[in-house]
This record gives C-alpha cells, structure tokens and sequence, in this order.
C-alpha cells in the first residue's frame, strides 16, 4: 500500500516540475525570441559601407585618451564635534581611547564605541564622546557596554 502511494506522488512531482518547465505553453524548440539572443550570421566587411546598407555598422570613434576634469580642492574639515545639540537621552563620556580585545574594538571607560568618525576615535586619544548607551545591542566585541557615538572630538 506504501509503494503504490510513493509512485503517485513521484508521478504528481514530475508532472508538475514539468508544468512548471513551460508555463507559456511554447517547448522553445522555435525560433529564439528577442530577449534570448540569436547567432550572429553576417561577418563584418572590411570595406566601406555602402549609404543604403541596413547591416552597415556606423564607424565608432577611437578612445578618448583625454583626462577626466579634476576635483575640487580639498576643503578643510570642520572640526569634529557636535553641531546640534545632543538628542534626548545623549550621555558624554571623555576618556582616552584603548583598543578592545576583537579587532576595531574601542573602548573609552567601559564603553565600547559604535561607529563616529575614525580619524578622531584612535587608540591612545583623549576624547569626548557623546551618544547613547545601548545595553541590549549585541556586538562581536566581547566587553563593554556598547555606545552610539553620535558626535566625537580630541580634548
């Protein structure tokens, strides 16, 4: 009673993966449709084309050796530090910056540092910081209390 049942169910299987191989109906045995490309049949010729040759190719210009426009000149930072007033629940913490025991893990007073600029957040650096404590958020960093820096700065 088992085997039959399994047949039947292979058998529902098979019909439907086949259903689903052709859902338009056509075997695509034809001719290819335009979105499915065809061969290519002409070869180029390597005279010049004649003005009413619908398989003429239009001449394409060589590549532009020329430079792209440069930049602007750089322009000096801002220093970093906040330009809008802390959001509710912000918390500053100032400390000096230590390296954690993961890689790009920092840590200033048992907090451990979640984003804010790089370039101010090094290790060794004396820095105010100002963000939220976020207790449930889970990191790879293995220690500390993770901080949403919203601002930071040198002090």
């Amino acid at each position: 009673m088992k085997t039959p049942r399994m047949v039947l169910a292979a058998l529902v299987a098979c019909a439907a993966l086949t259903a689903c191989g052709s859902q338009d109906g056509d075997d695509r045995t034809g001719t290819p449709s335009p979105s499915e490309g065809s061969p290519v049949t002409s070869t180029p010729s390597s005279g010049p084309a004649q003005p009413g040759d619908p398989t003429a190719v239009p001449p394409t210009a060589p590549p532009s050796t020329a430079l792209p426009p440069t930049a602007l000149p750089p322009t000096k930072r801002p220093p970093a530090g906040p330009s809008v007033p802390p959001g509710p629940g912000a918390t500053t913490i100032t400390g000096t910056v230590q390296a954690g025991v993961e890689p790009n893990c920092l840590l200033v007073d048992g907090y451990q540092l979640i984003g804010g600029p790089r370039d101010v957040l090094t290790v060794g650096a004396r820095v105010t910081v100002t963000g939220q404590p976020k207790p449930d958020m889970m990191t790879t960093c293995q220690q500390g209390t993770p901080f949403v820096v919203e601002s930071a700065r040198r002090s």
